[in-house]
């Protein structure tokens, strides 16, 4: 759990600093920022798809997870919880689900907890009390959260308790985690990982299109799932 916290800490610092200096920056510069910002999470999930080693099962897990995920309503439960968030803490700010509080809170949680040093850090930690990984992670949080706070506000701060939850519990179940997963499940997981952070860029920080990202997160369980599906076939 070291790393979580740490992850934590620099999340709040980064934010922090990004609410104290962020608004004094010119309107133009910080949509310049915001579209860089963009780019490089579209970047990085694509880096991160480049790591499949079958695009069906990546294919197939991403249409499973939206199946579940809208069955589930995932992305709803999502923007309930950052609307009752800024009904507490922002109700100046108030402007339903798709307000700046509530599109930071999503897109924050989502960003910070998609990835594979999420998943690799946190077994890490939990196996070893090796947070290495984390660490580098944390850092990377760190300054994303100052761009993000920036741009959407004091929500991004509530996205450490996704963090909490998330990579905190992954910490802990890390040996039944690190028993099951292989190194090919990894890479799927990688895979739709990038995805939805080409989703994220896209919809969130490019705004070019709305995507419910939050309703393709099953697919993060389902290529694990696709992979041993088709390991019992031998291929």
């Amino acid at each position: 759990m070291t790393g979580t916290l740490l992850n934590i800490g620099t999340v709040l610092l980064g934010g922090a600093l990004g609410l104290l200096f962020g608004r004094r920056l010119p309107e133009r510069l910080r949509e310049t920022v915001a579209a860089g910002l963009g780019l490089f999470t579209a970047a990085i999930g694509l880096r991160m798809f480049s790591q499949t080693e079958n695009p069906i099962i990546a294919l197939g897990s991403i249409l499973l997870g939206g199946i579940l995920g809208e069955w589930w309503r995932i992305e709803d439960a999502l923007l309930s919880i950052g609307a009752a968030l800024e009904s507490r803490f922002a109700p100046g700010e108030a402007g339903g689900v798709g307000s700046r509080f509530v599109r930071g809170f999503l897109t924050s949680s989502l960003v910070f907890c998609v990835g594979p040093m999420t998943i690799l850090g946190a077994i890490q930690d939990g196996l070893s009390g090796d947070y290495s990984l984390l660490a580098i992670k944390s850092v990377l949080d760190g300054f994303g959260a100052l761009a993000f706070a920036s741009m959407l506000g004091p929500s991004v701060l509530f996205s450490t308790l996704v963090i909490a939850l998330y990579q905190g519990g992954l910490s802990l179940l890390a040996t039944q985690a690190e028993a099951v997963l292989t190194q090919p499940m990894m890479a799927e997981m990688t895979a739709v990982g990038g995805i939805l952070l080409l989703g994220i860029a896209i919809s969130s920080l490019l705004e070019l299109r709305v995507i419910r990202v939050g309703n393709l997160l099953p697919g993060l369980v389902a290529a694990p799932l696709l992979v041993w599906i088709v390991s019992l076939f031998g291929s």
